[in-house]
């Protein structure tokens, strides 16, 4: 009865979790360390019940052979004044000391402990968006059931939820029903164009997204690979780049897209983590309709915003972007760190402001995001490229490296091939940090990272 309460207390949701863990992986690796105190707990609960179990055991195993012998002859036995007096003893004593030993609930410290770290458990919303993670999962990367639940994903140390398969099939029945109807509803939505002169559909585009992310559809010749080059790169004769240029690769022509190679450290990196981690929270997108920022279920992530005024780090990465760039970081947005949760993905979307969102930017006053700059601060065992559905092109994760484009051209208007993607992670961590560099401030300034504005 206690272990059925004890496993009842543990498996009933719990609404006092704070939401959103299965939207970073980082944020996740507490529950971790939570589940072990708990274990540990556990282990402590059941060395006291056999040790309490030990006690009663002995005690009676001693009155089994002393009522054994004292049953063959009473009369003599409680004859003797000794054995009489143990008798009153142990009848009026001893047994009531028993009695309150059997009674002595041994759970107290494990039930307050497991009482303490409730609060911090996953609720429903959690299990519900891992489960759909594991669907998305499974839809981008062609994965059948049977490999996703018994975990035979890339990476060998995952191999789990081998009894799973039944509820699984069952979960991703359900949740693709619900989908299939979702996306009747969404199709009919999308059927009319969003923008003049440009048809929007929908469906083919998921489908060069998804073959992206799987590294497949990727548009780029032999002829055009010709002509990306690698490089160093001293910033126009920047004095912090001319004894040690950056290393520069070119990814794709159009648009154009430069990695930068080994641009920061490992230190610098567990050191923007450990300021973001405190703050991370669930990852917003602009609602077009209020322009209020909201959640969506096609951002799965967290994220948290790093000044340069609070930490020496971050003041050098935002300069260490304007020296490569030419670009000045005044007036862009503050360092943007995310960690990606369970099938954590951002799903295809434009980084500048179109035409039909004038006020995007408004309260800033810098105008519209001219660049985007993106730090891979982790690598991913599978899965988490980012993708460029309009053109066919896929940037996986490097540790140390960052990739840098343009949004706008030189005219202002927004380049629409620049439409990107962040792909469902697979198997792993992936951290990124990005800067948004806007308009203002780049009048007279001169662009050193690409050789010119499209």
């Amino acid at each position: 009865m206690i272990w059925h309460i004890l496993i009842v207390g543990i498996l009933l949701p719990q609404t006092l979790a704070h939401p959103g863990f299965f939207t970073s992986i980082g944020q996740m690796t507490d529950l971790i360390h939570t589940e072990k105190d708990l274990v540990t707990s556990l282990k402590d609960y059941i060395k006291a019940e056999e040790d309490k179990l030990e006690q009663i055991k002995k005690w009676a195993d001693k009155l089994d052979r002393l009522t054994s012998t004292a049953t063959k002859d009473p009369e003599g036995f409680v004859g003797h004044p000794v054995n009489a007096f143990k008798l009153m003893k142990r009848l009026n004593t001893e047994w009531s000391e028993l009695e309150n030993l059997v009674l002595k609930d041994m759970s107290d410290g494990f039930i307050s402990n497991l009482t303490i770290q409730r609060q911090y458990f996953p609720n429903d919303e959690d299990q519900v968006g891992a489960a759909k993670a594991l669907l998305r999962l499974q839809d981008t990367y062609n994965l059948d059931t049977d490999t996703i639940s018994k975990g035979n994903l890339p990476d060998p140390e995952h191999q789990r939820a081998n009894g799973n398969l039944k509820y699984f099939e069952y979960i991703m029945a359900k949740e693709k029903d619900a989908n299939k109807s979702a996306s009747g509803d969404q199709s009919d939505q999308e059927s009319t164009p969003r923008r003049k002169g440009i048809a929007v559909d929908y469906l083919p585009e998921r489908q060069k997204y998804e073959m992206l992310c799987r590294g497949e559809g990727i548009k780029m010749t032999p002829r055009r690979q010709k002509k990306l080059f690698c490089r160093y790169h001293d910033g126009n004769r920047n004095p912090k780049f001319i004894l040690a240029p950056a290393k520069q690769e070119d990814e794709w022509d159009k648009p154009r897209i430069i990695r930068f190679h080994d641009i920061i450290s490992d230190a610098e990196i567990e050191i923007v983590k450990d300021l973001a981690k405190p703050r991370l929270s669930r990852a917003t997108v602009h609602d077009p309709e209020t322009g209020k920022l909201t959640t969506a279920q096609y951002r799965v992530s967290k994220s948290a915003w790093l000044s340069g005024y609070e930490n020496p780090v971050v003041s050098r990465i935002n300069m260490r972007i304007q020296d490569l760039t030419g670009l000045d970081v005044s007036t862009a947005e503050e360092l943007q760190v995310a960690n990606y949760g369970v099938g954590g993905q951002y799903e295809p979307h434009f980084d500048f402001a179109r035409k039909d969102e004038p006020d995007a930017f408004k309260e800033l006053g810098t105008g519209n995001r001219i660049a985007t700059w993106l730090f891979y601060m982790s690598d991913v065992s599978a899965g988490g490229a980012t993708v460029f559905p309009e053109v066919g092109a896929s940037v996986w994760p490097k540790k140390g490296t960052a990739v840098f484009w343009y949004n706008l051209f030189a005219s202002g208007e927004g380049d629409y091939s620049t439409r990107h993607a962040a792909c469902p992670v697979l198997v792993g961590n992936k951290w990124v940090s990005n800067k948004w560099l806007h308009e203002r401030g780049q009048e007279f300034r001169r662009p050193c990272t690409l050789s010119e504005l499209e």
